[in-house]
């Protein structure tokens, strides 16, 4: 699953870069979604490999650090990109005619640092928190990489603080962004309905058709996760949650956006398919 993650996005990678019809900035937006699961898979699976191999079980308190902010960093950039590319399509629906004008390169540009900016940002307070707790009992970590659910049981401090801090992020940043999301997509199906031919409207859905899908996947995942979060929630149910989000919706995106896009599928079969 691992490699086939790595394959499939750096597959999206190289289409957008070398097919002229994909040189737009909704399939900007795409490789940089791509480019972002490649390295948050990465951040988590290699090393839960090793632990299922029997080849590692252990981790360095700094790794662990390390693991626990770079995937939740680059989650939080996910959420932030996959907001951009919900107003890319509301822009790109809504006012087709000004869309050019608005969304520009430099504009583009300027969406995805700041979503790379805000998400490893925003998850510095948590983790500088987490990195002063005590652990003063077990260092037996119950999950397969080093979340944070998992680490508060083992902690002897006062992790309130950075319970707190957990719940206000996840309200900022997957709330926040899932509401920003969601009325993008109202303005958007508003629109789509108000369009006279059925090849119209099967058109305009048919390019915001994936998004929506990995939308709900990452979002379903997430705000069972951490908006109700609680060191009293099943880990079990958790682990399982988590490999969703960290090992399977990675892998699925590729597939989603090619088998569901008209453009990339045809970009694919053009490129690796020799026709």
């Amino acid at each position: 699953m691992y490699v086939l993650t790595i394959a499939g996005n750096v597959a999206i990678i190289a289409l957008v870069m070398v097919h002229p019809h994909l040189q737009m900035p909704m399939y900007f937006f795409l490789s940089n979604l791509a480019f972002l699961e490649i390295w948050y898979t990465t951040a988590c699976v290699p090393k839960a490999i090793t632990i299922f191999l029997g080849k590692s079980r252990t981790i360095p308190f700094v790794s662990c650090i390390l693991q626990m902010y770079f995937i939740f960093a680059l989650g939080s950039t996910e959420f932030f990109l996959l907001t951009v590319m919900a107003y890319d399509r509301y822009l790109a629906i809504c006012y087709p005619l000004r869309y050019s004008a608005i969304m520009s390169n430099t504009k583009s540009a300027q969406l995805i640092l700041g979503s790379w900016v805000s998400g490893f940002v925003i998850i510095s307070c948590p983790t500088s928190l987490m990195a002063k707790m005590s652990f003063c009992g077990s260092n037996v970590i119950d999950h397969f990489f080093c979340s944070p659910d998992s680490l508060v049981i083992l902690s002897c401090s006062d992790t309130s603080a950075f319970q707190f801090a957990v719940l206000i992020i996840s309200i900022i940043v997957i709330l926040g962004s899932c509401l920003i999301t969601m009325v993008s997509y109202i303005c958007i199906i508003s629109t789509i309905v108000k369009i006279p031919s059925a090849q119209g409207r099967q058109k305009a859905f048919s390019t915001c058709s994936a998004h929506l899908i990995v939308v709900s996947l990452w979002y379903g995942s997430d705000i069972f996760l951490y908006i109700r979060y609680s060191t009293e929630n099943s880990l079990e149910i958790n682990k399982i949650v988590n490999i969703l989000g960290i090992i399977v919706t990675p892998l699925l995106n590729p597939f989603i956006y090619t088998l569901r896009n008209k453009e990339v599928k045809k970009a694919f079969w053009k490129v690796f398919g020799g026709r």
